[in-house]
Formats: structure tokens, C-alpha cells, sequence
């Protein structure tokens, strides 16, 4: 990836890509605690739109970045839809990244964006290819026809599928399996009987309640409830089909008599973030009565997450926001607070033993029994921190410093310039939240590198990434991270052709 360095453009065009890069982590396009949703994503809708045309290539190396799924998607279906604009090279390059990153998706986000895609009506056969190619290597193209009977059935006619045995993809099963498939979708009533299990447990299901234990439960519901059978009982024998999330989200219905964590579950296994955002769901009181369990299971997260970088960041101080803005909103419920509190187990592991000293803004010293209350004194908690001389100072906020106002830039600017002018503390500000207006996470302070952060998982690499915002790294350094990254991504995708050329490509499961 070629590119300017060491001019006022480089300067401007790193800026820019790293201005996307934090938004793409953190961006959602729905409402925050400080602006709507309609603002998010008309704000959204330009950086896409200014990134792709002007740095094409930088767009589609975000997909080799750890962004968040809406904005990957969004960068898929950009890239599709303009795929003129791109050279055969470019082309070539974004068809791994793009088969990489549909790997990684979620199928039913995979399959809302095919069906974007025939809605825009980008039908060209680079992009019937990538969808034949994803299709195709799916484990179970039956378990999709039950679960996601309408997007399978729409991308099947988008890209041209005949599934009757003699097309593609063939999928789990071989042609028959396909076929099969193809009948369920298309033909309804040519069968008495299917092969498939589940399949023919869908088929029973509308008139014999036996058969609504075998579907998977979001499908299974819609039977229940036309069926009338009682939602206890329903759970009580749906449980063992359950995913982990369905499991703790029906968690209360199933275990409320008793006030027990669910047995079924072991939390010990879930990623650190969403461990978070389980713990804040409950109430004090329940936290309390499980904090042993709960405490052990953030730390097991945070531990298989640092993974090497365990114990290697020395003297650590973190500034942590659980102040009321980090309630978040209706539709991202308590998500800054719970990746301050993911950040809280994470960079507890990565301090050397006994170095890491917590501050958060509220003056709690349980992170267990934290909540979204009162004002956020930033500043007089970064004054805190940089008085016990730690070697990085990390602070995660949205960066609404109220109490007083611009306190933390001020003691930050300060700092760098007069105290610690040799920079013997590193400080980075991580931040959860989009600021639609300012088309970037906000910043405390133009000294302090900031940095997107989604989940707090991605901390280690978040914080090298933020060295280029501070703007002592040349441009060029910034790219070859991005090429290295990108290297890396697909590595473990295979070679692939480029799509235009009509060679199917396998898209790594």
C-alpha cells in the first residue's frame, strides 16, 4: 500500500484513516446516550461514503481490523456496489478480505447483508460468487433453512442457485442434502417426509408439539406459543437446544423461583465484554449473593484474553467512567460501563503483580457492584492516577469531562508539556463511545492518543494502534501495520482468484 510520507497530505490522509478506523470500532448506528439514531447514522453515512471513494483501499483494509460487524458489513456491501471504481488488483485483494470477513460474521448478519445487496440490486457475478462461495461452506445449509428460512431463500435466487441437486453450493450432505434443501425452500408440500431431521422436525412441528423440542429455539417459540404451551415449561425442555446467550437471556424465566445462576452455563467460557455486560444485567443484590462465581469467571475472561501480554505492562493506573452517561442507551443498555469494567479485569491481568491501582470516577472500590451514577471528574482522577507514577496510565471514558469541565485536558496538557515532557508515563484514552457530530470518538486532550474500543478484548491491540494517533509515527508506518494486519487476516483464508473471474474460492468456516 503505497502512499505519501512525510507531507502535510500523508499527515492528513493517516488522520483520516484512523478517524474511520475509530469509528468503525465503536459506531453502530444507533442511539448513544448524547445523540439519536438518525444522527449516528447519517454520520456514519458520510465517513463511509468519504473513505471508500477517497481511500479505497484503506476502506477495505478495515475489514482486516478488529471493527465491529455493522460497520464490516457495511464495508462489504460499499465495496460491491461500486466494484467499478476498483482496479483488478484491488479487486483480487478486497475478495479475500471480504471472504474472510463473511467467515467471521454472524450467519444471520451475513444474511441480512445479501439481502441489502439484492435490494440495491448489485447482482454482478463477482458478487453471485462470494455468495455461492459462503453458502458453500456452511456446515449445515438445512440448519439454515429452518433458522434462516427467509435470507437463505433470498440469497439463493440473488445468486442464480438452482439447489436441486445439480447446481451449487451442495453444502453438508452432498447433492441429494441440497436438493433437499431446495424443496424445503421452494417447492413446500412436494414432500410427506424429509430426511433431514430437522427439516422434517420443521415439517411436524406445525401440528405436533413433540417435534418443537427438536428446532432451534427462536424457531421453536413461534411454534410454542401457536401451539399455547405454557413459557415455563416450554424453556424447561427447549434448554438443552439452547445457545449460551439464549440460555442467560431466558435466564430469569427459567431460574427466578430459585434466584440461582444458571447450571447450564458456564461463565467461565464466555468472552470477557459480554461476561461484562451479563454481570451489570443483574441486580446488586444477586451480584452479591454470587460474588465468588461472578469475580472468578471475569478473571478466568480476562486472563484467556490478555493471553502472552499477561503481567507485561508494568505499573499500571487506569482512570475508569461509571459515571450516569455510561448507562449508554435503550438499544446499547449499559455497554460503555460494562467494557470499563471488562478494561478493569483485562488490565489487572496485564500489570506486573500488585501494580495496577483502579479509579473510578465515582470513587467506588468494588468493581463488582459499579453502576452509571453522578457526574465524571476525569481530571481529578487523572490527577490521582499520575501521582502514584505508574508507566501507563490508561483511561476509559466517552470523554465528557463535567466536574468541572476540560479539568482532565487541562492537567493532561500540562503533563505532557512541563512534567513529564520525556513522556516516562504513557497515557492513552480508550473510548466506547461514537460522537456523531465530531465524526470521531471524543478526545481529552491533542497530547493523548485516543483510541475506538468496542470490546475490551481488543485493548492490547487498540493501544498500538493508538501510537499513530499521537502523531509522532511517520504515515507510512500506519500502512505497513494496516498491510501487516491485512497479511494476517487472510492467511489462514487461502489463496483466492479474483471473484470476477468466475472461480469459486473457498471461504474459510
Amino acid at each position: 500500500m503505497s502512499t505519501s510520507t512525510g507531507t502535510d497530505a500523508g499527515l492528513v490522509a493517516a488522520e483520516d484513516v484512523l478517524l474511520f478506523v475509530n469509528a468503525a470500532i465503536t459506531a453502530t448506528g444507533q442511539r448513544e446516550f448524547r445523540s439519536t439514531a438518525y444522527q449516528q447514522q447519517l454520520s456514519l453515512d458520510f465517513l463511509h461514503e468519504y473513505v471508500r471513494v477517497n481511500y479505497r483501499r484503506v476502506y477495505a483494509c478495515a475489514l482486516a481490523l478488529d471493527i465491529n460487524d455493522h460497520n464490516a458489513a457495511r464495508i462489504v456491501q460499499g465495496l460491491l456496489e461500486h466494484a467499478g471504481d476498483a482496479t483488478p488488483g484491488e479487486k483480487r485483494t478486497e475478495g479475500r478480505l471480504i471472504a474472510a470477513r463473511l467467515a467471521k460474521l454472524p450467519p444471520q448478519r451475513v444474511y441480512r447483508l445479501f439481502r441489502a445487496l439484492r435490494a440495491a440490486g448489485v447482482n454482478n457475478r463477482r458478487t453471485r460468487a462470494i455468495m455461492r462461495d459462503w453458502l458453500a461452506a456452511r456446515p449445515d445449509l438445512a440448519h439454515d433453512a429452518v433458522k434462516y428460512r427467509s435470507g437463505l431463500k433470498a440469497a439463493a435466487r440473488h445468486a442464480h442457485l438452482r439447489l436441486d441437486g445439480a447446481g451449487e453450493p451442495e453444502g453438508a450432505g452432498g447433492p441429494e442434502a441440497a436438493a433437499e434443501v431446495g424443496d424445503f425452500l421452494f417447492r413446500p408440500g412436494s414432500h410427506t417426509h424429509y430426511r433431514h431431521q430437522l427439516l422434517d422436525a420443521w415439517r411436524r412441528a406445525h401440528y405436533e408439539q413433540r417435534a418443537v423440542e427438536e428446532l432451534p429455539f427462536t424457531v421453536a417459540e413461534g411454534f410454542a406459543a401457536r401451539h399455547g404451551m405454557k413459557r415455563e415449561a416450554f424453556l424447561e425442555r427447549a434448554a438443552p437446544r439452547m445457545t449460551r446467550l439464549e440460555r442467560l437471556r431466558t435466564q430469569r424465566q427459567r431460574t427466578a423461583p430459585t434466584g440461582r445462576l444458571p447450571a447450564d452455563v458456564d461463565l467461565t467460557a464466555m468472552p470477557l465484554t459480554r461476561l461484562a455486560l451479563y454481570v451489570l444485567s443483574l441486580d446488586l443484590d444477586e451480584r452479591r449473593l454470587h460474588r465468588a462465581e461472578l469475580t472468578r469467571a471475569l478473571r478466568a475472561a480476562a486472563r484467556r484474553a490478555a493471553g502472552p501480554h499477561a503481567g507485561s505492562w508494568g505499573r499500571v493506573a487506569a482512570v475508569l467512567d461509571d459515571s450516569y452517561s455510561s448507562y449508554g442507551s435503550g438499544e446499547k443498555r449499559r455497554r460503555p460501563l460494562a467494557v470499563a469494567l471488562a478494561c478493569h479485569h483485562l488490565l489487572e491481568v496485564l500489570a506486573a503483580p500488585g501494580g495496577y491501582n483502579p479509579l473510578w470516577t465515582s470513587g467506588r472500590t468494588d468493581p463488582l457492584l459499579v453502576g452509571p451514577w453522578g457526574a465524571t471528574p476525569l481530571g481529578t482522577r487523572v490527577l490521582d492516577a499520575l501521582e502514584l507514577g505508574p508507566d501507563r496510565l490508561l483511561i476509559v471514558s466517552d470523554g465528557w469531562d463535567n466536574a468541572p469541565p476540560g479539568l482532565a485536558g487541562e492537567v493532561l496538557r500540562v503533563w505532557r508539556t512541563r512534567l513529564d515532557p520525556d513522556r516516562r508515563t504513557e497515557v492513552v484514552h480508550v473510548n466506547p463511545v461514537y460522537d456523531a457530530d465530531g465524526f470521531d470518538v471524543r478526545r481529552l486532550a491533542p497530547s493523548v492518543p485516543t483510541a475506538g474500543i468496542r470490546d475490551a478484548e481488543d485493548l492490547p491491540t487498540l493501544v498500538e494502534i493508538a501510537q499513530f494517533a499521537e502523531g509522532r509515527t511517520e504515515p507510512a508506518a500506519l500502512y505497513a501495520y494496516l498491510d501487516r494486519q491485512v497479511a494476517r487476516f487472510v492467511a489462514g483464508n487461502g489463496t483466492a482468484e479474483d471473484r470476477t473471474t468466475g472461480d469459486r474460492t473457498g471461504a474459510a468456516s
